[in-house]
């Protein structure tokens, strides 16, 4: 999706201007650290949640904004926010999930832009568990999960220790206003 030269200046900019924060979440009344950081950006009224975690928006940024409209004219769908999730290393990870909360709406398209180092990408069957797949993100590459995926499938970012580099991947997704 995006040329090396651009993905490397996106990439340094969102490393060193946002304001990474790592939240945690409650297992069990044990507060866990979220294997990585994060930032929430998006329109004023875009409040989103999983897992018991409440996120208001910061507001967008005139680089953020510029990745916003090239994602929306290359998928089809328009967006009013935006989560970064920065990995830091290979230890750092998402588990096995659906963008499937009631903000996101009935059948949500999420498009997901990894810039830095190249992470595995799992998928797997929510109903048929024998079905599963994987890619390898790499620099610049861009994902969209159109309808019916968070329907049908769950997905994940394992941990891959030996990964080398850092990952920053921005998720943009529509929240809807009940």
């Amino acid at each position: 999706f995006l040329p090396t030269t651009e993905a490397d200046h996106y990439y340094h900019s969102l490393l060193s201007q946002t304001p990474w924060r790592q939240d945690q979440l409650n297992f069990g009344g044990k507060a866990v650290p979220i294997p990585r950081l994060q930032a929430w950006y998006g329109d004023k009224d875009s409040r989103y949640g999983y897992s018991g975690l409440a996120l208001s928006p910061l507001p967008w940024t005139p680089l953020l904004e510029e990745l916003k409209q090239r994602i929306e004219q290359c998928s089809g769908s328009e967006f009013n926010s935006v989560l970064l999730n920065y990995y830091r290393t290979g230890q750092d990870s998402v588990a096995w999930h659906s963008d499937d909360e009631k903000e996101l709406g009935h059948d949500p398209v999420i498009a997901s832009l990894s810039l830095g180092a190249t992470r595995r990408f799992e998928l797997k069957h929510r109903f048929r568990k024998n079905i599963k797949s994987f890619c390898d993100l790499s620099h610049g590459s861009l994902i969209v999960m159109g309808k019916g995926v968070q329907q049908n499938w769950q997905h994940q970012i394992p941990k891959q220790p030996g990964s080398e580099g850092a990952r920053i991947n921005l998720t943009f997704r529509r929240i809807i206003k009940a």
